[in-house]
């Protein structure tokens, strides 16, 4: 009895695992091609060994339109809003720009929408590093865009990361 209980949830554990790998796919291979503008960061986290931390200047902007905490804030908590969406409009070559904290509007014909979290007061979108082979971070210096693919709910999956001309950067 116990063998076939385990077998079950092996079973079950599997099927779930792979129901996921199925969404994630279909999310790369179908979502909507968004990119996003870097934004500085400290130099010193810029390259950490063999990644690159990342912050997108449509999180600024989410961040200035978000509710702040009415008393003095600690630097991690300042943000008095609970995760959401956010619209942004695309322009010719799909960059995406800040319009609005989502409000349920509908959409123009450029504009999408995006998750956002917050986290200790800090406004993040998917990720905030980007990995890469060990020995291939000085390709990624000129990165000034990441890609995205943005599924139907808004959830985004970063693709690669791309210069100022939106080549993509990739290892030789």
């Amino acid at each position: 009895m116990r063998n076939v209980i385990a077998v079950i949830g092996l079973v079950i554990a599997l099927g779930a695992v792979n129901w996921s790998i199925v969404g994630k796919e279909k999310h790369l291979a179908e979502g909507e091609v968004v990119y996003l503008e870097l934004a500085p960061v400290d130099p010193r986290s810029l390259m950490q060994g063999d990644y690159m931390a990342l912050r997108f200047y449509v999180a600024d902007k989410v961040y200035e339109a978000l509710p702040k905490k009415e008393e003095e804030p600690v630097w991690w908590a300042s943000v008095d809003a609970p995760d959401g969406k956010v619209v942004v409009a695309l322009d010719e070559r799909k960059i995406g720009r800040f319009v609005r904290i989502d409000d349920g509007a509908v959409l123009l014909a450029n504009e999408l929408r995006m998750v956002y979290r917050v986290r200790r007061g800090r406004v993040k979108f998917a990720t905030n590093a980007f990995f890469f082979e060990e020995g291939t971070g000085s390709i990624y210096e000129p990165a000034l865009y990441g890609q995205f693919r943005v599924d139907d709910e808004g959830e985004l999956l970063l693709i690669a990361m791309y210069d100022k001309d939106l080549n993509q950067l990739v290892p030789q």
